[in-house]
């Protein structure tokens, strides 16, 4: 009774009690993280190798299958499967439910380093993905365009996913339905034996320096020769000033004697958005962030963006 007692002969006591508990259930109310998943760790681990220039069989035979054939023997392991395509290798492992996951990791890493030997010249050393549900997309942007959809990458790199980038709270920002890029080399034949060149020249002289294309092709006449060098030329320019022979005491550049373009390469697949090519823009946030408040400071930042972008998209 004592403590009713005192409440009712001091209530100025009483009532600022009662306010001081109410501040500070606002107060962490506010500062209470607020997400969209609970923080959960889900029993699966990716391998993921790449092998730039090859195709789905050659990375079937000499990456995907010796690294499954290490990774069979990886303790807790309830599935094993895998998907390999043109230049690229995915192990998906699935554990038991309550497996430690960090012993996975290092029973991956110890088997992996074993077969990483053994893998071809011009394979990457293969990266190891565990999930968890900060990894899940917290918001997802669908962008479409007409006239400017073959340079759209680009646009969004530059103006939309470097700023988001740069944001507090957010892990990283990634596109989807990129279309693959082409090169192509149309040779004049004509101009190509006035030189006294060959196709097979121009091939290893564009290998031999080394740069980074991706898979292209030669074409002349009704003949198309593919190419398959490591490296990228970031811009077209670059590939056309290529020094391709010496010719009567003159220098000979590719574009002397071809036509090089940079188109988009035909796919079987198509990212549609309402009937119209695009592409889907999705930002993960950093474990532990406030969901709410990232995603404000998103979408502030995509409608100030969009101020810059082409009016058709």
């Amino acid at each position: 009774m004592r403590i009713y007692e005192s409440s009712v002969r001091r209530p100025v006591t009483t009532i600022l009690i009662f306010v001081g508990m109410i501040v500070v259930g606002l107060y962490s109310l506010v500062q209470l993280p607020v997400d969209l998943y609970p923080e959960i760790e889900l029993p699966f681990i990716t391998v993921v190798t790449t092998f730039p220039g090859t195709s789905a069989s050659d990375v079937e035979e000499n990456v995907t299958r010796p690294i499954e054939s290490a990774l069979n023997s990886v303790g807790n392991l309830k599935e094993l499967t895998s998907t390999s395509s043109d230049g690229l290798s995915v192990v998906f492992l699935q554990f038991e439910y309550g497996s430690n996951l960090d012993e996975a990791m290092n029973d991956i890493r110890s088997n992996l380093n074993f077969v990483t030997r053994s893998l071809p010249d011009g394979a990457e050393d293969p990266t190891i993905v565990k999930f968890n549900s900060s990894m899940m997309p917290i918001i997802f942007y669908a962008v479409t365009a007409k006239e400017s959809y073959e340079g759209l990458e680009k646009i969004l790199d530059e103006r939309v996913v470097n700023p988001l980038n740069r944001l507090d709270g957010v892990a990283s920002v990634s596109l989807s339905g990129v279309p693959g890029r082409r090169v192509y080399i149309d040779i004049d034949p004509r101009k190509m034996e006035a030189y006294n060149l060959t196709v097979e020249q121009i091939g290893n002289i564009l290998r031999a320096e080394n740069l980074n294309l991706p898979a292209g092709s030669l074409e002349m006449g009704q003949s198309d020769y593919a190419l398959r060098i490591q490296g990228e030329f970031p811009e077209s320019d670059i590939l056309k000033n290529i020094v391709v022979s010496y010719y009567n005491g003159n220098t000979v550049y590719l574009k002397d004697i071809a036509e090089v373009r940079y188109t988009i390469r035909e796919s079987k697949f198509d990212t549609k958005i309402n009937g119209s090519l695009g592409m889907g823009l999705y930002v993960q946030k950093q474990s532990g962030a406030n969901t709410v408040k990232v995603t404000h400071e998103i979408e502030k930042t995509i409608a100030q963006a969009a101020k810059d972008l082409p009016p058709d998209v």
